[in-house]
């Protein structure tokens, strides 16, 4: 295990990325190895999207009253017009908080846990950390919130040809394996994972969501697999011992692309 001690603080840094690896750090390295590295050493930065941030809003509300502040104070200016007001992506977003606030199914499992709980440990022989949304030991369950926008939206997934839903499209079979692997090594607790989502409609959906079933429980098994098939290889890019692969249609390889020897025009890619 690595000696890094993971803190509120640092938890985001790239420091603790050269020394944990994460459910985010692995699906950036799955869609392109040249970007992850670059962003892993902080030699690319990216804008905070408008849907980020809206996202950390509504998990901050939930968080702690302190943390909804300390959001407030420091990412306040982004959050409204030069006339002073608020943004429509926030007025939403203060929707969204209100109708998950008026659910007692959410209220009743996500409000009790402990907020934003650091998990480390072993998966395939290297140190990986996560952050738990609401982590109840005592229940023996975690939950996840995430801010969509739909919930029941279809999306084209090219692996697999065929849409899927927003669980698969995002990785999310994968967090919720990680997570339940860290928390068993961290507090010796097997817990059941829940994920509440939120949309950005008006007004917006709701859902509670489970990963009982055997399909959901094989998706799960796959993603782990799949970080065991490819662990490897990422961790030899990291170390300098192979070189990354470049996507060559993101913004990084976009923005560090030199032209070559010309191609031809019938050879083209298209994405």
């Amino acid at each position: 295990m690595s000696k890094f001690e993971l803190t509120q603080e640092n938890y985001y840094s790239s420091e603790a990325s050269q020394h944990y690896m994460s459910v985010s750090l692995f699906k950036d390295f799955m869609k392109c190895e040249a970007y992850a590295l670059a962003k892993m050493k902080g030699e690319w930065k990216e804008e905070e999207t408008t849907a980020l941030l809206v996202g950390n809003y509504v998990h901050s509300y939930f968080e702690s009253k302190e943390a909804h502040q300390k959001f407030l104070d420091t990412k306040g200016k982004k959050m409204v017009t030069k006339q002073g007001n608020l943004r429509s992506d926030y007025r939403r977003a203060d929707v969204m908080i209100k109708a998950l606030e008026q659910q007692s199914r959410f209220t009743g499992l996500y409000g009790p846990g402990q907020k934003e709980a650091i998990v480390t440990g072993n998966i395939y022989g290297y140190p990986w950390k996560g952050k738990i949304d609401s982590l109840s030991l005592e229940n023996l369950y975690f939950c996840d919130l995430k801010t969509v926008d739909d919930i029941h939206k279809k999306h084209w997934r090219e692996d697999s040809r065929q849409y899927e839903n927003f669980i698969a499209d995002r990785g999310y079979f994968m967090q919720m394996a990680v997570y339940s692997e860290l928390i068993e090594q961290t507090f010796n607790a097997e817990c059941q994972p829940f994920m509440f989502a939120v949309s950005k409609q008006d007004p917006p959906d709701k859902l509670a969501i489970k990963f009982t079933s055997d399909r959901s429980l094989m998706r799960m098994q796959d993603a782990m697999r799949m970080i065991e098939e490819n662990q490897e290889h990422i961790q030899g890019v990291i170390r300098g011992e192979e070189e990354p692969i470049r996507c060559n249609r993101c913004a990084y390889c976009r923005a560090t692309k030199m032209i070559d020897l010309p191609v031809d025009a019938c050879d083209i890619e298209i994405f």
